[in-house]
């Protein structure tokens, strides 16, 4: 058999293409350019299906990508699209004349029932191979099925609804399972449930759909030729036998809501829409006598699912009479007609006609339409040929239907992936709201649109609009890209200029309070915007020159500080006097610049709250970048002006530790002027020494020196090792401090002497004070008592250098004794150096044949070696090895000298003449070869290598050398 369904290649395949689901519209948009680049694909194709059956076809239906259809009155054959080149033709075998009325498929594909015109009803399993008869269905038309999506599965059916041509409605549940002869039948039950009734008693169910909504509850539209009944309830789960039972049984009483409508076709048939990935059905269209009933379902609504009804009339030359439909199919925006001759495509928005597909005569006469909702194509079928409709791009110009409706939110959504068409919708929308005086929606449209600027400005404007117009510029300002300086320039200083325009007419007028209040608060939240933060800074200037012009300082304030222009905003507060208020800027910013810039004027107006805010800022501030702010304000002199001055530079010493020298120096030259006592404090502390200090010590000492403080010039003296000239000007001040300066050179000891018979002299000459002058003498041990005679004049008698005489001679004789016992301990240490030397040239060692050496592990007697007291053996070779690494540079060249030398040295020769002749010659030409390996033993033998200093000089070199280690560290792997 040829291929059931080829889609490509069949010459005999006609199409009817459907471009668009309406009327086009042209509406000019700027912005866009409208190009095809590619054909149009049509909405709907239909293909021929390469498929010659051997007999007439009577009844088809397709779910799941499964086809069955019955051929004649005994055959069945059921194709699995996705292998369509393998059917499966299944014999009935009956023998009567009974004939297909009419065949169901479930949702999955899997079960398959086939009504009889002789009432009986046989079912199906896709993994089956025989139609077997429900022997409970016997005696009922079947006209429709209701199947469970919830509960039905490839196995099971679960419970399902049947319509009858009596009116009646069963519930009844299906089992694949095959039994034997006496296995289980497949319909597991079949009961009544209810009985739908018109005008004349009780109707065929044309159509039955069960559903459950996402609450749980169960949902059952049942139709009939011309009603359409409704069941709406929640099931019964509790019960053994899980069904509608519970559903139909609250409408025992009472009959369910239904539609109803006069004409008649003698038939009916209802068709859902459900798309992808969702469960539920969203629209609905029946088809009936006087049209089609569509409309929406709502499984929220408490009373009815049907809403937004409406009906559609048939097409001209459609309807009850010569040309009936035969069956409707309903797709997103479409239901489909089948007539005996052609098909017909309405659209369910519009009510159009948007495609008429003519069928050639020689195929006969369409029988039915049926629609796979799990792929959404449709099939329509004569009794000798099968046609497939593919729906491609259904919604793509269902916007323009929308927006003729003006329901500009569903025209959004179904073109929001074409910015040509969603410019186009925006401009409509705008127009619209421009209309119905809805200003500001129409400025939002038109901002998100491509339409020209200045032509929306100006509409605004003609229609006195300035709170529309600056909602316009917002959002245009807000959608600009950051290479568009200059429109962004123009957007903010406009909208500024809308701003304050309004703001001055509103602030005199005191109704208009509460409206000046709300526009001021949306000026400042523009002003404030994080979005327009980039295009604000930029325009900044501009903006400033704007609210000067209008006199706003509130906001010249504000927009400051947003932009975080705080040298404004300092600026401002200090020509308005207003301190205080600037400080606390500076404090809150904490901008070092701002601190260096402003604070000359700041500290003559509020000085001590500056120095705290410095203070406060600590190492933030570079304290010599406000020196000239503390400079020119403590040259008033006042004691408050350099207090707070000093306050502030011992915060920078004391507490931040600051080193440079400028700093110090200021504080020296504070403290020589307004506080003298804390002079020699902070001297002392800095310390004595020349190079810790942090002050010049020349500009000290001048400093000192031109304000009078001696004390203080007597450190600076001590500092610069001056002595002579601490000792000269600290005389004039103090004795004791002369004393003290004097002991400061204690390596120099002539220096000491010096200064202390400066000392002496002046007290013996200047005061006069002979026991002063014996004290010195006591004070420093340098001094003799024939060191200060001279200085006393030729009355004093003897008396009064009794003492200082006997004591000075008394300390000549412990020294002479001193010396003596010295000469008697390094004589007695002599003496025990030779003994020691005497008994080292008696020390031997025993060397044993089994000893081997230290460094190589062999045998040390198989080589020349050397044997250490420490008890270490080394061949010759070996030490030499060991210690050339850890010898200096110049002890490795003279090692390789001597063994060069050693080397070119002749051996020695045996007899004692010829050896003395051959030591004579050598010893004339250079040092003998015993010579070379005495030196060479002393350098290289000089101490053991495991136990000298070699050994502890090496304790930080590494084990490996870094060089190899890379080589050793892979030869581990």
């Amino acid at each position: 058999m040829a291929s059931i369904l080829d889609e490509y290649e069949d010459s005999l395949s006609r199409s009817a293409v459907l471009q668009t689901g309406c009327p086009s519209v042209g509406i000019p948009h700027s912005g866009y350019v409208s190009a095809h680049l590619e054909k149009e694909v049509p909405i709907f194709t239909k293909q021929r299906v390469d498929f010659t059956p051997s007999e007439r076809i009577t009844s088809l239906v397709v779910s799941c990508n499964q086809l069955c259809m019955s051929l004649g009155k005994d055959t069945l054959l059921r194709i699995d699209l996705g292998k369509a080149s393998e059917p499966n033709r299944v014999e009935l075998g009956r023998k009567d004349d009974a004939k297909v009325h009419k065949m169901f498929l479930d949702h999955t594909g899997s079960h398959l029932l086939v009504a009889l015109s002789s009432t009986e009803v046989l079912y199906m399993n896709r993994n089956g191979q025989k139609a077997r008869p429900l022997a409970r269905w016997k005696g009922q038309l079947v006209e429709s099925v209701g199947w469970n999506k919830a509960m039905g599965n490839e196995s099971s059916t679960g419970p399902i609804l049947v319509g009858t041509a009596q009116g009646q409605i069963f519930e009844a549940e299906l089992s694949a399972s095959e039994g034997g002869l006496f296995g289980p039948a497949p319909d597991l039950y079949f009961r009544p449930l209810y009985v739908l009734n018109e005008e004349g008693g009780p109707a065929p169910v044309c159509s039955l759909e069960a559903e459950r909504g996402p609450d749980g509850r169960g949902f059952v539209i049942a139709t009939t030729r011309q009603r359409l009944f409704q069941f709406i309830g929640r099931a019964v789960e509790d019960t053994e036998a899980q069904g509608f039972a519970g559903l139909f049984a609250a409408y025992t009483d009472h009959p369910p809501p239904f539609r109803e409508f006069p004409s008649n076709l003698g038939y009916s048939e209802l068709a859902f829409y459900t798309p992808k990935l969702r469960s539920a059905p969203r629209a609905f269209a029946w088809m009936m006598g006087d049209g089609v009933l569509y409309g929406s379902l709502d499984c929220g609504r408490p009373d009815s699912l049907l809403s937004e009804e409406r009906v559609w009339e048939y097409p001209a030359g459609v309807g009850p009479g010569a040309n009936p439909p035969l069956a409707i199919v309903l797709t997103q925006f479409h239901f489909l007609l089948l007539l005996a001759d052609r098909v017909e495509a309405v659209c369910t928005l519009t009510g159009q006609v948007v495609l008429r597909d003519h069928f050639l005569e020689k195929f006969g006469p369409l029988r039915h339409m049926v629609k796979d909702s799990s792929t959404g194509h449709l099939w329509a079928y004569t009794e000798r040929a099968v046609f497939r409709y593919h729906v491609q791009r259904e919604a793509r110009d269902v916007w323009r239907t929308y927006l003729d409706m003006n329901r500009f939110d569903l025209a959004k959504e179904y073109c929001r992936e074409r910015p040509d068409c969603l410019d186009t919708v925006l401009a409509r929308e705008a127009d619209f709201c421009f209309r119905q005086h809805r200003y500001l929606e129409s400025a939002r449209c038109y901002a998100l649109t491509q339409s020209y600027f200045e032509e929306i400005a100006l509409k605004f404007l003609e229609a006195r609009q300035e709170e529309a117009l600056a909602e316009f510029l917002q959002r245009k300002l807000a959608g600009l890209k950051p290479t568009e300086r200059t429109q962004a320039t123009l957007l903010t200083t406009w909208l500024t200029e809308l701003y304050l325009s309004r703001l001055g007419a509103l602030q005199g007028d005191p109704d208009a309070l509460t409206l000046y209040r709300d526009t001021r608060e949306c000026f400042r939240t523009f002003l404030s915007s994080p979005r327009h933060k980039e295009w604000l800074f930029a325009s900044r200037a501009s903006i400033h020159e704007l609210l000067a012009s209008h006199g706003d300082t509130e906001h010249m304030v504000y927009f400051a500080v947003i932009m975080q222009d705080y040298e404004r905003v300092v600026a401002y507060h200090c020509q308005h006097e207003a301190y205080e208020e600037a400080l606390a800027v500076l404090a809150r910013h904490r901008d070092p610049q701002l601190f260096y810039k402003f604070s000359p004027i700041l500290i003559r107006h509020i000085p001590r709250q500056l120095v705290d805010a410095w203070i406060e800022m600590g190492s933030r501030l570079d304290a010599r970048q406000l020196i000239p702010a503390l400079v020119n304000y403590s040259q008033g002199g006042e004691a408050q002006q350099v207090s707070q001055a000093i306050r502030y530079m011992e915060f920078c010493v004391n507490v931040l530790g600051e080193t440079e020298q400028a700093i110090h120096n200021y504080l020296l030259s504070l403290y020589a002027r307004g506080q003298p006592a804390s002079l020699l404090a902070y001297l002392e502390q800095a310390g004595a020494s020349p190079h810790r200090v942090h002050y010049d010590l020349k500009y000290a000492l001048r400093l000192c020196a031109e304000h009078g403080h001696h004390r203080a010039c007597v450190h600076v003296y001590k500092v610069l090792e001056l002595y002579e000239e601490a000792v000269d000007l600290a005389l004039q001040v103090d004795v004791d401090l002369a004393k003290q300066c004097a002991d400061l050179p204690e390596e120099d000891e002539e220096l000491r002497k010096k200064l202390w018979l400066k000392i002496a002299r002046h007290v013996v000459q200047e005061e006069e004070d002979v026991q002063t002058a014996m004290a010195c003498l006591a004070s420093c041990p340098l001094l003799k008592i024939e060191d200060v005679l001279p200085f006393f004049p030729d009355f004093v008698t003897i008396d009064h250098f009794k003492e200082a005489i006997c004591s000075s001679l008394k300390a000549y004789n412990h020294h002479i004794q001193e010396l003596q016992r010295e000469m008697e301990e390094a004589t007695a240490s002599a003496q025990r150096i030779r003994r020691d030397l005497q008994e080292l040239r008696g020390r031997y060692g025993t060397v044993e044949p089994q000893d081997k050496c230290s460094t190589c592990d062999f045998p040390l007697l198989n080589r020349p070696f050397y044997l250490f007291l420490c008890g270490h053996m080394f061949h010759a070779d070996c030490l030499l090895q060991a210690v050339r690494p850890g010898l200096p540079a110049y002890k490795q060249a003279r090692l390789e000298e001597l063994q060069r030398k050693l080397g070119a040295a002749p051996p020695p020769t045996k007899g004692s003449v010829k050896a003395k002749e051959a030591e004579a010659g050598a010893a004339a030409v250079g040092p003998s070869r015993e010579q070379l390996k005495a030196d060479l033993d002393e350098l290289v033998a000089a101490e053991c290598v495991y136990c000298g200093e070699l050994m502890i000089r090496s304790i930080d070199q590494p084990f490996i050398d870094p060089q190899r280690y890379e080589e050793e560290h892979l030869s581990w792997l």
